[in-house]
């Protein structure tokens, strides 16, 4: 038996079956309360977020200086259409003095303030984030939404500004990690039932990816609080849809090579260890296409893009871990029956080769030129719709999928108030410099007022407020102007910061993510794409499909983000997260795919070794990219449209990816090309190493 023979057969030997089980038991005994941690380790903070070389970070950490703890504003906002009275202020001045006193509160309350037309007023409220992030500002801003409603006297109250609207996003997070767990598990199992229309054998699949899930959970925490690994709450929910859905794709590969060989071989034991020897590199290399590209977002400058990549990379490495020893331990230690009612018996026929798939493979196999150029079409006329695309960062109305309390109150604070109120810029210069600081940002275009200087230790500190909604194009370009006009100051050493200067800052690194990172992991794919297949032909033609179908998926569903769900924009790393996870998720079907017809072209030649690879592979590739797609719709269900955005894109191009570009478009396209598929090599009957 050779080495790699001999390493397959080890999860399910007569004795080691039973080893592989025990260690994975230990792990779950040791990891699994480490694993319920992870939620307490993620850092929210705008830091743990932005750029760490940004000018508005800079003046995140700076400010610290002038106020020892992180501080967000929020913006008790009163109004009265028919006019605010003095019985209204006096509510709202007793309201101030209760403000100060709820926990978290820091710093002087400042207001009421009466708008000048006299129909509002406002409150703000300095509140201490603290070191967990927004989780710290929610009971703060839900106590002063209760104290302003109380007493109001028929005024209509809202919390908004930085604090209320990070307060709501809170909100929209709690409990994220249970509710897409309960979500994921749930079509993980409609899906699997579906599949393998058994009462049984849907839950192997589905404790191998728990406990994958659990272990990773477990690891990440670990690194998180020991090791400085950043993890926020959009990288430990992509960690639950990521584990579960790539880890089920494994197992349903594995399964289905497993019953395949059952048919081929009497002992179970070594059926498995065939299906592991035959399935095991398609496995491998599909989860080091995932991992690679995640690993190719270190390279990001936004801290949250470069934080979600070794935490997805962790989760998929556990994840093929599971599927490649638990699984086959847990598959050999109940035996066959755990198909049943459709047990494969040793001798009988395999259904792939005469099902549904072999039909669709003789279809394609009558005019392969004219189907693949078709669907090359359809597929190019699909990415029309990449012109409603709008990935230049959401504002605050668009952030959620509803219409939140903060989202209402800024409505109505721009209505009474200067566009920017409550989210000031931050201004930090040299204490000898700050009055001409001041006076260029004061008369620079779009700043309708700044405050009095604070000086501390050689440093000022003042504010200044926006025309224009602090979300705005305007407000943005303001932000270049007051940068162009304090950086000109000598030796102030000036830095622009604030909430509008860190959206600015985001969308720019973003970008830059975006042109960085896409070219890169496409390059990393091609090369994992031509050591497995060993080709030049194969992998470029499957890299071409994967990017049309990339294309084609985001074109489909900036129309349907426009016209249909009338979202406001996409946010600035949307085209990069949706790429990563399409190319590193959509590759794995065509590996999947190309490995069997690799196999199947030594002994039979491409053409039919095309044909007997579709038939074989169809039907669980298929129902593998249903389930892939079903756990990444699960995100739509968060009221969050970035979360929504990105479940709802990755979804439709895996079904894309799976119903169209791999079972038609990739099989036409190898039938045409024939043995040209796998230049420079020579791959057909007597020229390859496939042989059993």
């Amino acid at each position: 038996m050779s080495p790699t023979r001999k390493l397959a057969a080890l999860p399910c030997g007569r004795r080691s079956k039973w080893v592989v089980l025990a260690l994975w038991l230990v792990l779950l005994v040791a990891f699994g309360p480490l694993a319920g941690k992870l939620m307490g380790a993620e850092d929210n903070q705008a830091s743990s977020w932005l750029p760490g070389n940004a000018e508005s970070t800079q003046v995140l950490n700076e400010q610290r200086a002038f106020q020892p703890v992180d501080t967000a504003q929020a913006v008790v906002v009163y109004q009265r259409t028919g006019g605010i009275t003095p019985e209204d202020r006096a509510v709202a001045t007793r309201d101030a003095v209760g403000f100060a006193a709820v926990p978290h509160v820091v710093g002087p309350v400042v207001g009421p303030v009466v708008s000048a037309d006299g129909q509002a007023m406002q409150t703000v409220v300095p509140i201490d984030i603290g070191s967990n992030g927004w989780n710290d500002l929610k009971p703060a801003v839900d106590q002063l939404r209760r104290t302003a409603a109380a007493d109001s006297h028929g005024m209509t109250t809202h919390v908004t500004g930085p604090g209320g609207v990070a307060a709501d996003q809170a909100a929209a997070f709690s409990g994220i990690d249970g509710s897409l767990l309960a979500a994921t598990v749930s079509v993980v199992i409609i899906l699997l039932l579906l599949t393998y229309r058994s009462p049984v054998l849907w839950a192997l699949p589905l404790i191998s990816a728990a406990g994958a899930l659990t272990v990773s959970q477990a690891l990440i925490y670990l690194l998180a609080k020991h090791a400085g690994l950043t993890v926020n709450a959009q990288s430990a929910g992509i960690l639950i849809v990521l584990v579960l859905g790539a880890g089920t794709d494994y197992a349903l590969l594995l399964t289905a090579r497993y019953r395949e060989e059952l048919r081929r071989h009497e002992d179970r034991h070594e059926a498995m260890a065939f299906a592991l020897h035959q399935a095991g590199p398609a496995v491998l290399a599909s989860s080091a296409t995932v991992v690679a590209s995640m690993l190719c977002l270190l390279v990001a400058q936004m801290n949250s893009t470069r934080g979600l990549g070794p935490v997805c990379a962790i989760g998929v490495v556990v994840a093929l871990a599971a599927m490649l020893t638990l699984l086959p331990a847990l598959l050999v230690i109940v035996g066959r029956w755990v198909f049943w009612p459709v047990r494969p018996g040793y001798g009988t026929p395999e259904p792939t080769r005469t099902g549904r798939w072999a039909h669709i493979g003789a279809w394609i196999g009558r005019r392969p030129r004219k189907v693949w150029a078709g669907t090359a079409l359809a597929l190019a006329a699909c990415c029309v719709g990449l012109v409603s695309l709008d990935a230049n960062g959401l504002g605050t109305a668009g952030t959620f999928t509803g219409k939140p309390d903060s989202v209402v109150g800024q409505q109505v604070l721009e209505q009474h108030f200067p566009g920017g109120t409550g989210a000031p810029l931050t201004i930090i210069s040299t204490a000898a410099a700050a009055p001409a600081v001041r006076d260029a940002t004061r008369t620079t275009a779009g700043v309708s007022a700044t405050t009095a200087p604070v000086v501390h230790d050689g440093q000022a500190l003042f504010q200044a407020t926006l025309a224009d909604p602090p979300d705005s194009q305007a407000a943005k370009d303001t932000v270049d102007r007051v940068r162009t006009a304090v950086h000109a100051v000598p030796d102030a050493n000036a830095k622009v910061g604030g909430s509008t200067a860190v959206v600015l800052d985001a969308g720019r690194a973003a970008g830059n993510d975006n042109r960085a990172i896409i070219p890169l992991v496409l390059g990393v794919v091609l090369l994992i794409l031509a050591v497995l297949l060993r080709a030049v032909t194969a992998p470029l033609v499957l890299i071409a499909t994967v990017v049309l179908s990339y294309a084609a998926a985001l074109g489909i569903s900036a129309f349907f983000f426009a016209h249909v769900f009338h979202f406001q924009g996409q946010d600035n790393a949307f085209p990069l997260f949706v790429f990563v996870f399409l190319v590193a998720l959509g590759i794995d079907y065509n590996i999947f795919l190309m490995t069997r017809v690799r196999e199947e072209s030594a002994q039979h030649g491409t053409r039919q070794g095309a044909l007997n690879g579709l038939a074989a592979t169809g039907g669980v590739i298929t129902s593998a990219g249903l389930i892939l797609a079903g756990t990444f719709a699960v995100l739509g269900t968060l009221p969050i449209v970035g979360f929504a955005e990105i479940g709802f894109a990755v979804a439709l191009g895996v079904l894309l990816d799976t119903l169209v570009v791999r079972s038609v478009l990739v099989t036409a396209l190898t039938m045409d090309l024939d043995r040209h598929m796998w230049w420079p090599g020579r791959l057909g009957p007597g020229a390859g190493s496939g042989q059993r």
